[in-house]
């Protein structure tokens, strides 16, 4: 692990360098062979999850916990934690959804509209984490932005990188133009802030 970025008046926090090129080829050799379906979204309690283009275009895929994907976790709990310690400080009780691997195609124009990671959902997410897995030059467009203020801010493109924000903080992917982004995405939980 590398170096952790914080500023006060900062949207997210980052740490640079949290995965070895080598080891980002592990990651998306092993999410290359999960199998990807069309990502949906938590619409209502009644409704469950639904496609909706018209807010998401975007392949993912599960990973579970297994010997093969054990070091990922780690790693990405270490740095969950660690960020969670220098930055937020929240009470949180670990990860309670499997990490989620993420798939934006030009082709398709890939995207995600702004939404916020909490809503319908059967836990309590406070911090969410993007790792960035694709060399930023293999693809164009689809910048994770951010807004928590009366400005949009652009998250780092950096290969190995990890993004950090409260899940509660508006956030999108921008369409997909050319190439392929891919990414894992995270969840911490605990309990109810007070």
């Amino acid at each position: 692990m590398s170096e952790m970025d914080f500023h006060p008046t900062s949207t997210f926090a980052i740490w640079a360098n949290a995965f070895s090129p080598d080891e980002l080829d592990r990651i998306e050799a092993y999410g290359d062979r999960l199998t990807v379906d069309q990502a949906t979204i938590a619409a209502d309690a009644s409704d469950g999850s639904q496609v909706r283009g018209d807010i998401r275009v975007t392949q993912t895929a599960w990973m579970e916990p297994s010997a093969e994907s054990k070091w990922i976790y780690d790693r990405i709990q270490g740095v969950a934690r660690a960020l969670n310690d220098r930055v937020y400080q929240f009470a949180l009780s670990g990860f309670s959804e499997n990490l989620q691997y993420t798939v934006y195609h030009g082709a398709e124009g890939g995207y995600y509209d702004w939404h916020v990671d909490q809503g319908v959902l059967r836990t309590r997410r406070k911090l969410s984490f993007s790792v960035q897995i694709s060399d930023p030059a293999q693809y164009e467009g689809c910048d994770l932005e951010l807004q928590a203020g009366n400005k949009i801010e652009k998250a780092p493109r950096d290969r190995g990188t990890v993004i950090a924000f409260p899940s509660y903080v508006l956030h999108r992917v921008t369409p997909c133009t050319k190439g392929t982004r891919k990414s894992i995405v995270a969840w911490t939980t605990g309990p109810q802030f007070r």
